[in-house]
């Protein structure tokens, strides 16, 4: 028989069983803390997604307020995504600084949307995938003592220097609006962005108007996201057109430095109906130009603004080469090299203070029409518009202009090539060279606009002119032959070339020396009436020019002729008298002294009179009365002898051509 079971060592297999059981069951039940962190998980879920975000509108509210010291209000609601993180608030404000006078409030916002990815916060970055806005009204503005309303005094700085990183905007109804009251500049912008490409941030759209620099502005156009600045290693496009006043621009292409503006690969194209407007909106003071446009390169080195390899017209004239600004100095300089193919000197009567030609064939601006009609009115010629001298004070230039070709009707001029260089003031050109009538003609000019009014002196010399080409619609010097050659040495005070002309001392002396000239011209000079009906009813021909010379001694603008001489082999025509540039009035007297005998010969001296833009020319009244009254006595006695009146015996002689000025053509 076996022994019974020891009850201290063995375990019955019921209680075996359920022993077993239990511990599995011990096995699969979660462990408590987790149960008690997955309620804890579960309430937060709740909380969150039922949870008023309003409630952290005071706190955020503070902390802007403390970083900006501006009021700062969400008026809408508060609200937050949690997958993912998105934060919405609507009705946001934010004042405006205490000295504007543009109300009290600086931005605000129907609605401002922010995404914000959670994994880089726990290593302390903030990464926010796209910041959205709608219904933004943004004010700048900087007032007369250089206060901006963007700065915001004692802003506290980010501890670890590491600011947001901002991946994509998203703007729509937006209006920002920029004043600069030293700019005489209020512009306000409609901003939007548009759908963004494959890859790419959303581009920026702007379209507005207002006043820049006091001029009536209009602006449109399309760049890259300002987002794309934070790369400064990537191109930034811009395709902007802009105008302000009669002046347009559009800049299309590349920024590779953006923040920097260096390095453009811009092309700029400038138009307007005078470059002369320029000076309010860039701070270049140029002359008054015709309508002009033009298209180059911009681009930046440092602090100089350069402009390339641009070509385009100004009025009638093609016009190219490049052009650098550099403000750094106490003045602006620029510094221009200018080339024209072909270039219609009425172009540059800016230079002088006229106004560009506006004839029917001519470029020209209604305000430019208006005033060449005003002058045209007054009866004057020379320029009387005075040089603005603050201008001319406020820059430095070094500017260099080559024309092939030069159209400037009546005026036989074929080229043009001038250096001109103001400095601190004072304008020198040295010189300026003019291909005349197969001649040249060279002018050295310095106006000295510290002084009020302008200092000028002025020296020409001029060299082998063309007498034919000098005059190349007169017929009656078609067929003439002789080389001019001139000498002047003027100084003057005034603040126009009217006024410079109207004080002018100094002397100008021409001469030509052996030649021909036609024959009836010196006829009708001396009035010899048969000899000019003989020359009329047959062939002209010419008569050889033993030499010709004019001396004008200028004083307070009144130019008196010293000695004027024609020494032909049929007449020696002596001239004197003066101009007067201030009232524009003629007084000469041609006297001609015949070398030969003719019947009908009315010799008397010529007067020419009237003003340089109205001439007169009149035989002298008395002598030829005089005449007239013995031809009558003796034709009442013996008509046939009534005839030798009207006789000359050639009592004139050679002039002294062995003093006049050297012969050019020699």
């Amino acid at each position: 028989m076996s022994d019974p079971p020891n009850p201290g060592t063995a375990v019955p297999a019921r209680l075996q069983h359920r022993e077993a059981q239990a511990s599995g069951e011990a096995r699969r039940r979660p462990p408590r803390w987790a149960i008690v962190a997955g309620l804890i998980a579960a309430v937060f879920v709740v909380v969150l997604l039922f949870w008023d975000w309003n409630w952290f509108k005071p706190m955020v509210e503070r902390r802007v307020e403390a970083a900006t010291g501006r009021d700062f209000a969400i008026n809408g609601d508060l609200d937050v995504d949690l997958f993912p993180i998105v934060v919405r608030a609507d009705g946001i404000r934010l004042s405006n600084a205490q000295w504007s006078t543009q109300g009290d409030e600086m931005f605000s916002a129907g609605r401002v949307e922010i995404g914000i990815r959670f994994w880089p916060l726990l290593v302390g970055r903030i990464d926010l995938p796209l910041v959205g806005m709608d219904q933004g009204r943004i004010l700048l503005e900087r007032n007369a003592d250089g206060a901006a309303n963007w700065q915001f005094g004692d802003e506290p700085s980010d501890p670890d220097g590491r600011p947001p990183i901002i991946r994509d905007l998203a703007i729509t109804d937006t209006r920002l609006r920029l004043i600069e009251a030293n700019l005489r500049t209020d512009l306000r912008l409609d901003l939007r962005t548009a759908d963004p490409a494959d890859g790419e941030r959303a581009a920026l759209l702007a379209n507005g108007e207002g006043r820049y620099r006091g001029e009536p502005f209009e602006l449109s156009g399309r760049v890259d996201s300002p987002l794309d600045l934070q790369d400064g290693d990537q191109p930034y496009r811009i395709d902007v057109r802009a105008s302000a006043g009669n002046t347009r621009a559009h800049a299309r292409g590349d920024l590779v430095a953006p923040l920097q503006f260096t390095d453009f690969a811009v092309r700029f194209e400038l138009s307007g109906t005078d470059l002369a407007h320029l000076y309010p909106l860039v701070g270049v003071a140029l002359p008054t130009t015709p309508p002009y446009s033009l298209d180059g390169q911009l681009s930046r080195d440092g602090l100089v603004w350069r402009y390339e390899k641009f070509a385009g017209t100004v009025g009638d004239s093609d016009l190219g080469g490049e052009v650098s600004i550099d403000p750094g100095g106490e003045r602006l300089a620029l510094t221009a090299v200018l080339e024209s193919s072909r270039l219609d000197l009425d172009d540059l009567a800016g230079f002088l203070g006229g106004t560009p030609g506006t004839g029917t064939d001519e470029s020209a601006s209604g305000q430019q029409v208006a005033e060449k009609a005003e002058q045209e009115a007054s009866g004057r010629v020379l320029p009387d518009k005075p040089y603005d001298l603050s201008k001319l004070r406020s820059l430095d230039a070094d500017v260099t202009l080559t024309a092939a070709e030069v159209n400037a009707p009546p005026l036989p001029v074929r080229s043009l090539t001038g250096h001109l260089v103001l400095e601190d003031g004072l304008v020198t050109i040295d010189p300026l060279k003019l291909g005349v009538a197969g001649g040249e003609m060279n002018t050295w000019i310095t106006m000295d606009a510290t002084r009020d009014p302008i200092a000028t002196t002025l020296r020409l010399q001029a060299r082998g002119l063309d007498l034919p080409q000098l005059f190349p619609n007169a017929e009656l010097v078609r067929d003439s032959v002789g080389r001019i050659a001139g000498n002047a040495d003027l100084s003057a005070r005034g603040n126009s070339v009217a006024l410079m002309l109207g004080s002018a001392d100094g002397e100008l002396g021409l001469a030509m020396g052996r030649g021909r000239i036609s024959a009836l011209l010196i006829e009708l000079a001396g009035l010899d009436v048969a000899e000019a009906i003989r020359f009329l009813l047959t062939d002209d021909e010419v008569i050889p020019v033993r030499c010709a010379y004019a001396d004008f001694a200028f004083t307070d603008g009144v130019a008196t002729a010293r000695s004027f001489a024609v020494d032909t082999t049929d007449t020696v025509i002596f001239g004197e008298g003066s101009i007067d540039f201030r009232e524009e009035a003629l007084d000469i007297k041609l006297r001609p002294q015949p070398k030969d005998r003719s019947i009908l010969a009315l010799r008397t001296p010529l007067r020419i009179g009237g003003t340089l833009a109205d001439p007169s020319f009149r035989p002298e009244g008395g002598p030829l009365l005089l005449r007239g009254i013995a031809a009558a006595a003796l034709y009442a006695a013996a008509p046939p002898a009534a005839l030798l009146a009207l006789i000359e015996f050639g009592p004139g002689e050679d002039a002294d051509c062995g003093s006049s000025p050297e012969d050019p053509a020699s």
